[in-house]
């Protein structure tokens, strides 16, 4: 019976492999080290791209004496966990916006992975990740979590009495909560937009680095330089 050599991108050794916490803080360094070069961004294909970034990965002290990565292998695991950290972006802002009276930063946690679980239907395992990438522009949450009720009712007062031009006055409980489910149905739509635009945004990125860079349009080129700028 002829045998065929097994390709090293589907072999069971590779599906196998496992990327540990160490290796993918290692990876997200060299894509954010790499875009940040406009050559590589704007004169190189795809391919020369991942070629650095798998280069500098391999390369790195902290993962010495490791089995070296391939380019491909390392786009894909980018790919997971730029797609997941973004969700989870929307998830978190969810969890800031519902944030209970008394309520810290681990329970703010805990409530964005059990909407993750809720919205996508797996656990969120790249919080890692997230915690690497989460104050890039791309990234980054618009909402802080907020300690206690004090400052939350403060906040509400300030609020009302810069809107109304009234006296500083705390608002009633019942027009409090209005005006909060009001504010956060805009704040969850305009974070679910957010999201979807900057998938859109990596995916159109991704097409124009796989183009020939001599059959790019200077039009192409500017939209590439500011999808870059904007991620870093």
């Amino acid at each position: 019976m002829e045998h065929f050599p097994q390709n090293p991108q589907t072999s069971p050794v590779n599906q196998r492999r496992k990327w540990s916490t160490k290796k993918d803080v290692v990876l997200i360094s060299a894509w954010l080290n790499t875009s940040k070069d406009a050559i590589v961004g704007t004169d190189q294909k795809a391919g020369a791209f991942w070629k650095r970034i798998v280069d500098y990965v391999n390369a790195s002290p902290q993962l010495s004496g490791g089995v070296p990565r391939e380019w491909s292998q390392c786009k894909q695991r980018w790919g997971r966990i730029n797609e997941q950290v973004c969700k989870f972006v929307g998830c978190y802002e969810a969890a800031v916006r519902e944030q209970a009276s008394g309520q810290n930063e681990n329970d703010v946690m805990k409530a964005a992975h059990d909407i993750f679980f809720n919205d996508i239907g797996i656990k969120f395992t790249l919080e890692h990740c997230w915690r690497e990438l989460r104050f890039y522009q791309k990234w980054k949450s618009l909402g802080v979590p907020k300690e206690g009720s004090k400052e939350k009712r403060k906040e509400a007062a300030e609020v009302v009495a810069e809107e109304e031009g009234a006296e500083v006055r705390p608002p009633g409980v019942k027009a409090c909560k209005a005006a909060k489910r009001k504010r956060q149905g805009y704040d969850e739509i305009h974070a679910m937009l957010a999201v979807k635009k900057e998938i859109q945004q990596q995916k159109l990125l991704e097409r124009l680095l796989a183009k020939d860079p001599t059959h790019l349009t200077a039009s192409e080129i500017t939209l590439m330089e500011k999808l870059i700028s904007e991620m870093i």
